[in-house]
Parts: structure tokens; C-alpha cells; sequence
């Protein structure tokens, strides 16, 4: 496949030109269609960031392209002044990257993960053993359902991400504890009537609690769908590339 050079991202419309259109195999059998952006400093083995891209409840399904739906489009284009990685896997129908009722005033993480994020959880592992993948800094962010699964995928795998970014979704607060030392950036509008504002608030709360220094952007106005101004805030991807683990 022909990769795009960064400089040609700039006027990507449709990221799936921009990325390959991939399948995973689980240890257990079971498949994950994702795509991957490759930039090409990464040919001669320079080891690069990893951004992983959870799509929200719309773009599920089985064709490894609605996931590029909302905001990868313009993700490729941060990635030209940072080069890195870019994932994006792909829930399928009736699934979710956590399951969880996302109106629900809170949850507690299920014992086990989703089938799509268990897959996802190796995906992770198994890029990482393919590619020059710099593994102090891993990145996760997430809208709506992928919100959801941001913060499940962090207390799952606290010691594994640099930083994250969840955008209009929920988390366990009671395991907030686990993930405060992870810089996060959350996003969330006061209007939103798909998955409650309270969700974000009450995560921030508990990871400033637990000893984190959480940042939060709360949009006056606006609803659910907060995820263009929250990926268009222009300090936002300086300070994720700038987080890395100890």
C-alpha cells in the first residue's frame, strides 16, 4: 500500500487513504479490524509515539471505515508537525468498548474487559512488538462510547499510557485511584443530553481526590457532540506529545 508523507496530510479528506486497513487475531480467535497510520520516519526505525483512537457508538460495524468517521481526519493532520502512530480500531455491532449503560449516573468496571477492548488491549502489545514503538509514549483518546472505553482501557492498563484525553464519556470513579498519575485532559459539554456532564465532573473530582492534577475543558452550551472543539483546542496535542512516562 502507498503511504501519504506528512506534508500531504494536510489536505487529506479522506483518512483512509492515509491508513492501511488491517486485521488482528486474538490469542483466543477472535478478529479486530483497525487501521493503522504508519508516518514514515518510522521505516528507518525511528522509535515514534502511539496514538490509540476509540470511536464512538455510530461508527461501529464491520466495513474498517466509519471508526474514521469523526476527528481522525484532523488527527492526521496534528500528525504532521508530531509524528507518530495512529490506531484506530473498529467495535462491531452490538458491542462496546466497555458495556456499560452510558446514561447511567455511574459504573463499576466489569471484571473483564469487552471483547473489543481485550483485542484492542493485544492489538497494543502486538504493535508494539512490530513497529519502532516508542512505549513511554503511548497515548489513548476517546469520544462518547470511546470516552468510555478511554478510561476503561487506562484502569485496565495504568502503567502502559503517558497520557489521555477523554472526550464526552465516564469512568469508574472508584478506581480513580489507580490512573490519578496519568495526565488526562478531559472534555465534556454542558448540554449534553446522550451521556451526563456529571460523568466528567465526578472523574475529575476523583482523580484530584486520589492526589492527579486532571485539566478539564467544560463547553458552555454545547452538546454531545463536544469532540470538534476539544480536538481543535490548539494547546491540546503540544501537551500530549510533551507527556511521557517515567
Amino acid at each position: 500500500m502507498t503511504f501519504l508523507i506528512l506534508g500531504a496530510l494536510l489536505s487529506v479528506q479522506d483518512p483512509a487513504q492515509a491508513m492501511e486497513a488491517r486485521e488482528f487475531q486474538g490469542a483466543g480467535g477472535g478478529k479486530l479490524l483497525y487501521r493503522l497510520y504508519r508516518p514514515k520516519e518510522a521505516e528507518a526505525g525511528k522509535k515514534l509515539p502511539l496514538l490509540l483512537f476509540l470511536h464512538g457508538a455510530g461508527e461501529r460495524g464491520n466495513d474498517n471505515r466509519k471508526q474514521l468517521k469523526n476527528c481522525v481526519a484532523n488527527l492526521l493532520k496534528v500528525l504532521s508537525a508530531n509524528p507518530c502512530f495512529l490506531v484506530a480500531p473498529q467495535c462491531p455491532d452490538g458491542k462496546r468498548w466497555v458495556e456499560v449503560h452510558w446514561g447511567d449516573p455511574r459504573h463499576d468496571t466489569p471484571e473483564k474487559p469487552s471483547d473489543p477492548m481485550g483485542l484492542t488491549i493485544e492489538l497494543l502489545a502486538a504493535l508494539q512488538k512490530e513497529f519502532p514503538v516508542d512505549a513511554k509514549r503511548v497515548y489513548v483518546t476517546g469520544l462518547s462510547m470511546g470516552g468510555f472505553g478511554t478510561w476503561d482501557v487506562l484502569v485496565r492498563c495504568p502503567d502502559l499510557f503517558a497520557a489521555a484525553i477523554p472526550v464526552c464519556g465516564g469512568g469508574d470513579d472508584r478506581r480513580a485511584a489507580g490512573i490519578a498519575k496519568v495526565p488526562q485532559w478531559i472534555f465534556h459539554g454542558d448540554k449534553d443530553t446522550a451521556v451526563p456532564t456529571a460523568r466528567s465532573r465526578n472523574m475529575v473530582e476523583a482523580l484530584k481526590k486520589a492526589g492527579g492534577s486532571p485539566k478539564y475543558t467544560e463547553y458552555p452550551g454545547v452538546g454531545h457532540n463536544c469532540w470538534d472543539k476539544a480536538y481543535a483546542e490548539a494547546e491540546l496535542f503540544p501537551w500530549l506529545f510533551s507527556q511521557k512516562r517515567p
